[in-house]
């Protein structure tokens, strides 16, 4: 061990710090598909064995095994009646006692996003352990993350059934589906996961201001789907100049209306909400009222004047406020979830909605895990009916 003059701190390298330090030196040049071989290295340096990477499918049904030399395979598991789920929707390690072992399940989380669960299995776990998995586990969710851009592998693993070129352009659009940070947490899903077109959402954090557009694009198939990539994509180009919410639908609304028919429309909602204060201010062209949720309930709609549609040149449209209480959340969603019904039947409505919405709220549930289960609850009271496309976004200020 080299220890320098007295005073200076220790710069000998750990067992940890060897062991993380050789998945960090090679990350940046690892093809995706040697993912598996270097975690199975590194677990194995670690005493462990039988590394399994499981990734939530598109659906938010199934933990699917990622394929890999060095990975263990098997079936997929449902989310909602396994250990592995478990570990996904609390986000929180498990650990399960074997007979020959202990089998150690660890949310994989990147920016706040999980996608899925690591898995290996160790003779006995004690506290060191604990942390070398919790942070090996962060590097490979970071990893994926960051080669996710240049490799079609993860996206095979997660679609569980065929997907329409409509999604596959949606999917490609949308930001990650959740994200977690100390004073702001926003989570989204869009069903059908393998057909949809017209929905889409997209958000930003820049410094102290967050930033959250729901778009839904009339039609489907193809065209639904193009018009809703222009209208993100003028969104995103507003948002990066600066300019205010009532300027951004303006742009937005001519960059539609000058490369589609006069007949076509976007209907939008965009929010910008200051983390330090809570001030919340939104545009609504033509969307449902968000949900305003305080204590685990919803206490009425966020409603507002509304504009014309993105692409029928509304005026600048006028930006309204209110100021959330630390805990609150904003439910938004898109006229799908609601206008869904049965054959000769009355819509679903907003008020059963606002029913499932109590009944699924709980201080100790998580935005991502009440939207994913919200969704799901809503989709079977609706007899799986799912003939419009039904986004749900939920942001919890955390004060």
């Amino acid at each position: 061990m080299t220890v320098g003059p007295p005073g200076d701190p220790d710069r000998s390298e750990s067992f940890g710090e060897g062991l993380l330090g050789r998945l960090l030196d090679r990350a940046h040049e690892l093809p995706a598909h040697l993912v598996g071989p270097v975690l199975a290295d590194t677990v194995a340096r670690l005493g462990g064995r039988d590394p399994q990477i499981l990734l939530q499918d598109y659906g938010q049904q199934r933990l699917v095994p990622l394929p890999g030399e060095g990975l263990a395979g098997g079936a997929p598991q449902v989310i909602d009646d396994s250990d592995a789920g478990r570990c996904l929707l609390t986000s929180r390690p498990v650990e399960l006692v074997l007979a020959d072992g202990v089998r150690v399940l660890l949310p994989l989380v990147a920016g706040g996003d999980q996608s899925g669960v690591l898995a290996v299995t160790l003779d006995t776990v004690d506290d060191a352990d604990r942390r070398l998995l919790r942070r090996i586990a962060g590097l490979i969710a970071d990893m994926m993350q960051t080669k996710n851009g240049h490799t079609d592998l993860f996206f095979r693993t997660r679609r569980s059934e065929p997907m329409s070129v409509a999604a596959e352009i949606q999917w490609s659009l949308l930001p990650p589906l959740s994200m977690v940070t100390p004073r702001v947490t926003v989570a989204g899903v869009l069903e059908p996961a393998y057909d949809v077109a017209g929905d889409s959402f997209d958000y930003a954090l820049n410094g102290d201001t967050f930033h959250l557009a729901m778009i839904d694009a009339m039609g489907h198939g193809l065209d639904a789907a193009t018009m809703a990539t222009v209208a993100i994509g003028a969104y995103r180009h507003a948002r990066r100049i600066s300019i205010e919410l009532s300027e951004i639908y303006l742009f937005m609304d001519r960059a539609v209306s000058e490369q589609f028919a006069p007949d076509h429309f976007v209907t939008a909602q965009m929010m910008r909400l200051d983390t330090n204060t809570g001030r919340l201010q939104w545009v609504n062209a033509g969307h449902p009222s968000p949900m305003l949720i305080r204590r685990h309930r919803v206490v009425g709609r966020l409603d507002s004047p509304t504009t014309l549609p993105v692409g029928f040149g509304g005026a600048q449209p006028q930006v309204s406020e209110v100021m959330l209480d630390a805990g609150d959340r904003v439910l938004c969603f898109t006229d799908g979830l609601v206008e869904e019904h049965q054959s000769g039947q009355e819509e679903f409505g907003e008020e059963q909605l606002i029913d499932w919405v109590n009944r699924l709220e709980r201080a100790d549930r998580e935005v991502r895990t009440v939207v994913r289960d919200l969704s799901h609850t809503l989709k079977r009271a609706r007899d799986n009916a799912t003939s419009d496309d039904a986004t749900l976004v939920l942001v919890e200020w955390r004060g």
